[in-house]
């Protein structure tokens, strides 16, 4: 019985620890720099459609032998939708300048090596899906490619990791497939609203008044509550407050771009919202922000103020 107290608080004092460790320090404000991944702005995306760096996108180069495709699966991503992946967990992607019918692929050369195809050997349609979806082509070096409803399929370089989808939009070409092989897109019925804004990315807009503010996927304007604390995390605003102030929804770490990531955490409130936080702090929209680069809701009532990218409020003296 004693064994089983002290392993209890053994467990305890280092799950607070952790949590201290994330939320309760004073943070340096030297290393709060956001990672610059996930979706590509415009300005990366070039015109040949491959991406940045030469046009072929950025990341290694591929490996000698393609991955095999093993079970696929799906992933539901709250960004992205229903996301196919193969047997390890890696996300696939479409090419728009590849063609489904019939099934071809004009991925060559250097893109191969951004873009490493995914070969067709042992591939097992994912759980629940059309298995007469999957087919397969073969690439002039005698490779059989996977292909999902005819579109052949790919890996991105530049994930190194399953789960990550940092392919996703590259030169407004490449796109995470949907289990059918289609564009991988949120349902039409995906909570948009009640509450929640739409579920955004985090960059950084230079306003003129405030400097560096953060902004949304939609480039709106994130705000702070001075009556929130960060540590313990608690939010100050429930119930019609969230009509006029909705929380932003999860973000995923990787697509964010020059914002901190530290405390970056998700806020499971009382009232079943999850929500994003920076260093910690709940973030939340205006309802009263009309279009992108409004920032009515800085200083009203003396309590809500956009935020930096460090997390702070802005135009507030520290």
């Amino acid at each position: 019985m004693n064994t089983w107290r002290n392993a209890s608080l053994v467990v305890t004092a280092l799950t607070l620890v952790a949590l201290t460790a994330a939320c309760g320090q004073e943070k340096d404000p030297s290393s709060t720099t956001g990672q610059a991944v996930g979706n590509a702005a415009p300005a990366q995306q070039q015109a040949e459609g491959y991406g940045s760096d030469g046009g072929y996108g950025s990341g290694a180069g591929a490996s000698e032998a393609p991955a095999e495709a093993g079970q696929l699966a799906v992933w539901d991503s709250k960004e992205l939708g229903e996301v196919l992946t193969d047997g390890e967990g890696f996300t696939l992607y479409r090419f728009d300048k590849d063609t489904a019918d019939p099934p071809a692929s004009h991925c060559e050369g250097d893109c191969a090596k951004t873009w490493p195809v995914v070969s067709a050997r042992n591939a097992t349609a994912a759980a629940g899906t059309d298995a007469s979806l999957i087919g397969k082509i073969t690439r002039d070096d005698g490779t059989e490619q996977l292909t999902v409803g005819g579109w052949p399929v790919y890996r991105y370089a530049a994930d190194t990791a399953p789960g990550d989808a940092k392919g996703q939009g590259v030169g407004g070409t490449w796109f995470a497939a949907a289990p059918d092989g289609k564009k991988a897109a949120p349902k039409a019925d995906a909570p948009a609203g009640g509450g929640q804004a739409d579920a955004a990315g985090l960059s950084v807009r230079k306003d003129p008044e405030l400097g560096e503010i953060v902004v949304d996927k939609r480039g709106m304007t994130v705000y702070r509550f001075k009556k929130d604390s960060a540590w313990p995390m608690k939010s100050a605003c429930t119930g019609d407050c969230l009509k006029k102030w909705p929380v932003v929804s999860p973000v995923a770490k990787n697509d964010v771009e020059g914002v901190t990531t530290k405390g970056f955490v998700t806020f499971n409130r009382p009232d079943g919202i999850d929500q994003q936080s920076l260093d910690c702090w709940p973030l939340y929209t205006f309802s009263g922000d009309a279009k992108p680069g409004d920032t009515n809701g800085q200083g009203v009532g003396g309590t809500w103020y956009a935020v930096t990218p460090e997390a702070k409020l802005a135009g507030v003296p520290k």
